[in-house]
């Protein structure tokens, strides 16, 4: 059963930087709403237990920085994927998000 309040949006080509509070790693969006983002590409050492991260965004339209939680970890052998709840969406954010939502388009 779906338990999301928003869409998932797929994304391709948009990168992000995640901290954990101790290191830094690089990783691939995969997919966007405008509470949460799939996050691909995350090696092992990536600390999901940690309660806060912080994530910057880098794609065409900047930089866009958050705080966020770990909602689920896939392990995927020597990379993870997770996936993030977003404490506080940024109006560049829901904007951005909104773009994409009721279209076929891929970032």
């Amino acid at each position: 059963m779906e338990k999301r309040k928003h869409l998932r949006i797929p994304m391709k080509n948009l990168w992000v930087d995640v901290g954990d509070g101790v290191e830094v790693f690089r990783g691939i969006v995969s997919d966007v709403s405008r509470s949460g983002i799939g996050i691909a590409g995350l090696p092992e050492r990536l600390n999901v237990e940690t309660k806060k991260m912080k994530i910057i965004i880098s794609g065409k339209t900047g930089l866009i920085s958050m705080n966020v939680g770990s909602k689920w970890c896939a392990d995927g052998g020597a990379k993870k994927s997770v996936g993030v709840e977003i404490d506080y969406a940024p109006g560049r954010w829901t904007e951005f998000v909104m773009g994409f939502e009721g279209t076929s388009k891929t970032f």
